[in-house]
């Protein structure tokens, strides 16, 4: 199995050392890298606009968008649904898994 090493850093300083594990018919994964990059910048640009937004909203906008996405694939509908839910909980499970690195603080 192949894997896609990814850094992600929060607007406080945290980063996270994340493996993912692709999807056998993978064909970019230099193009999936990008794109997780692109979605992950519109939200912090877009939050960075509407303060008040959730992150229970976030979540449930992005479980949308892979839902609207899935439906566009031209598969039978189980199919589909399958590999959306394979994928997430793949993801879910690197991230668990991830190494996560917190900026110091306190006072010299």
């Amino acid at each position: 199995m192949k894997f896609l090493p990814y850094r992600a850093r929060t607007a406080t300083g945290d980063s996270y050392d994340i493996e993912f594990p692709l999807h056998g018919d993978t064909v970019d994964p230099v193009r999936v890298s990008q794109l997780v990059s692109t979605v992950l910048g519109a939200i912090d640009r877009d939050i960075g606009i509407a303060l008040d937004t959730s992150n229970g909203d976030v979540l449930q906008a992005v479980a949308m968008a892979l839902a609207i996405r899935a439906r566009m694939i031209q598969a039978p509908h189980a199919t589909v649904s399958q590999l959306a839910s394979d994928l997430l909980s793949s993801a879910l499970d690197a991230v668990a898994n991830a190494r996560h690195e917190a900026p110091r603080a306190g006072h010299a």
